[in-house]
């Protein structure tokens, strides 16, 4: 079955121009975020929420996945290089040179998120968990794409394997079959995310609020449990760890996405959002005299 084995020697950049480069990887990045603003569009238009509260949502996603990545990479991966010395703490505010983390940047959005819905949600009808319900849904996808990205990077791949379908990452200098785990994961996150989104179209009156999030939590971070098992070690401590820290950090999200959904079926609340209907309008007084 050596026929199935792909020798993957992509050049990451798309073009150069002189000094600049795209990236496949930052293509795919950007791509992720522009779908889901139009996935988001359709859900806010669906629901009648103000679509004009779209822009504020897309930018604290997009500082809070660039900076919570960035610093959950420097502090959980190697936090002694970058704050052992003043040359890698400047490093952080670097993200070009490498080093993203999604655990750190989940963290960040759910904080993003927490200020987002106190400012916004009261006076449009939604409320925090209202907004994890239905941003899971473009976030897996755009998680399928981020994945992507690092297939074209060559980068966080998995264990020499014997599979048929193996990658030999050439440009890493790479003489024998891996496991593609970006494929690996981009496939998880894209099927829940089809699977998401067909429970909201066809299947949206009947769920419960805290549903939707509490299913990516546990698919999401329990498939990356078992997909980091055949994972590379990013950093040197890992390679004596039973667990890795991928695995490590995404437990707590796991139990997280279990409580969600304890949570959705003993409150039972909507999934969609609930408009208080209009108060019924006073009857003007007449000027006309009453028949006698």
């Amino acid at each position: 079955m050596e026929y199935l084995i792909v020798h993957w020697n992509i050049d990451p950049a798309i073009l150069h121009i002189g000094g600049f480069e795209l990236r496949w990887y930052s293509l795919l990045f950007v791509s992720g975020f522009i779908l889901g603003w139009f996935i988001m569009k359709s859900f806010f238009q669906r629901e009648k929420i103000d679509v004009n509260l779209l822009d504020p949502l897309l930018y604290t996603l997009l500082i809070c996945t660039i900076v919570g990545a960035r610093l959950g990479h420097c502090i959980f991966y190697q936090p002694d290089y970058y704050f052992g010395s003043w040359k890698g703490f400047w490093e952080i505010f670097m993200p070009w040179k490498g080093g993203l983390a999604s655990h750190g940047g989940t963290i960040a959005i759910i904080l993003g998120l927490i200020w987002y819905a106190r400012k916004y949600g009261p006076k449009n009808h939604f409320d925090l968990m209202w907004l994890f319900d239905h941003l899971v849904i473009p976030i897996a996808f755009a998680a399928c794409f981020i994945r992507l990205g690092n297939l074209f990077n060559s980068e966080i791949y998995g264990n020499p394997t014997d599979l048929p379908w193996g990658f030999v990452f050439e440009r890493n200098g790479e003489t024998v079959p891996c496991h593609p785990t970006q494929l690996y994961e981009a496939g998880t996150y894209l099927l829940l995310g089809l699977v998401l989104y067909a429970l909201y179209k066809w299947n949206l009156d009947k769920m419960y609020r805290g549903t939707f999030v509490g299913i990516f939590m546990i698919v999401c971070f329990g498939s990356r449990i078992l997909i980091e098992f055949v994972k590379n070690p990013q950093v040197a401590f890992e390679e004596n760890m039973v667990l890795n820290m991928g695995q490590i950090l995404s437990i707590p999200f796991v139990l997280l996405g279990i409580g969600f959904l304890i949570w959705a079926y003993t409150k039972k609340l909507p999934a969609r959002a609930v408009h208080p209907e209009a108060a019924p309008k006073k009857k003007e007084a007449t000027h006309f005299a009453r028949p006698l």
